[in-house]
């Protein structure tokens, strides 16, 4: 499984990968990005199974960044992993093409509950 990480701070990147492992993604191939600019330059290079972005973010933001992949007609499953969850951005997020939103801080059960809802393994 190959998943596209998208924080602009590399420390959560890292620590989003470290939970991923913990999760039972321990097999996944983890690429990077810190911005949604340099996600669709990723994506233009390589396949993922999943995409895990932060909500800000300079250049193109988390949202943006899902609009314009689905506006591409991409599918992949997504998911937004931010510091804010309120309930209009959940909104906000799903009538975006979004598959969940994960509030930081966050536990392995977190992305396991999360994924395992989506079918994503």
């Amino acid at each position: 499984m190959r998943i596209l990480v998208v924080d602009d701070s590399r420390a959560m990147r890292l620590i989003v990968m470290r939970q991923l492992r913990q999760a039972g993604f321990d097999d996944a191939e983890f690429i990077e990005a810190q911005d949604g600019v340099e996600a669709l330059q990723r994506l233009s290079e390589s396949v993922v199974d999943l995409v895990l972005s932060d909500w800000n973010m300079p250049e193109m933001n988390g949202l943006e960044f899902l609009r314009e992949l689905r506006s591409q007609g991409e599918q992949v499953p997504f998911g937004f992993v931010t510091s804010e969850g309120t309930p209009d951005m959940v909104r906000l997020a799903r009538e975006s093409g979004a598959s969940f939103l994960i509030s930081k801080p966050f536990t392995p059960d977190n992305f396991r509950d999360a994924l395992d809802a989506v079918g994503v393994r």
